[in-house]
């Protein structure tokens, strides 16, 4: 496990990263690849509800490249008819229960996808159901990702958008809530997540509240109350939110400031999941974000 005597006095950060093990393009290994390329030097794999991420190989790699990993997940909740994603930080992925209890979640993930997939069908869309079925943490962006490249749905796909949609305007157009093939998904609430990952020995941050302040027009004073009610340890204030058209919105000074006046810390994280060319890449080197990284890894892995 990472500990505090572990990291540097000069160093880049990145806590929040996804890999091929959920919905991200590149596999663990090569994220490391991508971190050093990035020069950043502590990182946070952060996996849908999946942790498997972790293997041996992989942090003997890390270690080998002086690649500083803080063990992540990012659990998927819903709370009064909102999705939250609860990011767990410093927890025990070596414990069995834990892992167990992931795969219940991700177990829902794989009921989804076939509800999803029979509402698809009926609309014309063909759906590769078994091979999606094959990825352990099975996400809306694996199955637009899936449509939107099968030659054979092009025509609809055309008919439907007047193009081949990307990912992002697919999963809006047709997987979202109020829409055709929307599915609601068997999910655990924020605090259950939160006092899973505090179970596990982990410190508990609200993912990218900036998002649901847009996307859920969630005022201040509704993510306040959130973080109090799930006894959260933080929230990811450094963090560029992208929107459907593709507009930065930095907000930072918001977040961080909310930050301080609860007093718990606000982490950095890119979110990262593939090249595009908008979105942050690995370590946010393509961003102006200037923050105190000591500081947040100090409060992230000190006990309270």
């Amino acid at each position: 496990m990472f500990k505090e005597k572990d990291w540097e006095l000069e160093m880049n950060i990145d806590l929040h990263i996804h890999t091929s093990k959920s919905d991200g393009i590149l596999t663990p290994k090569e994220v490391i690849d991508e971190a050093m390329k990035n020069n950043v030097n502590v990182i946070s794999i952060c996996d849908h509800d999946t942790i498997e991420a972790y293997t041996d190989s992989l942090l003997e790699y890390a270690k080998k490249n002086n690649i500083k990993l803080i063990y992540g997940v990012e659990i998927s909740t819903k709370y009064k008819g909102y999705g939250y994603h609860v990011l767990g930080y410093n927890i025990d992925i070596f414990n069995k229960d834990l892992k167990e209890e992931l795969s219940k979640i991700r177990l829902a993930r794989h009921n989804y996808l076939y509800e999803v997939s029979k509402k698809l069908n009926e609309l014309g869309y063909i759906v590769n159901t078994n091979e999606l079925d094959k990825i352990d943490s099975v996400t809306k962006a694996h199955i637009a990702n899936d449509i939107i490249n099968n030659e054979k749905n092009k025509d609809l796909l055309i008919k439907k958008f007047n193009k081949i949609p990307n990912k992002g305007e697919f999963i809006e157009t047709l997987l979202n809530e109020n829409c055709p093939c929307y599915v609601e998904k068997q999910s655990i609430t924020p605090y259950v997540a939160s006092c899973m990952i505090k179970k596990y020995g982990g410190k508990v941050i609200l993912a990218h509240p900036v998002a649901y302040y847009y996307e859920d027009k969630k005022t201040i004073e509704d993510i306040t109350n959130l973080l109090k009610e799930m006894n959260a340890d933080g929230i990811e204030g450094n963090y560029i939110y992208i929107d459907k058209n593709n507009i930065k919105h930095n907000d930072i000074d918001i977040w961080n400031n909310l930050a301080n006046k609860l007093n718990i810390v606000s982490t950095i994280g890119s979110d990262f999941h593939n090249f595009d060319n908008i979105h942050p890449v690995i370590g946010l080197i393509n961003e102006d974000i200037k923050i105190d990284k000591n500081d947040i890894i100090n409060k992230l892995l000190n006990e309270k």
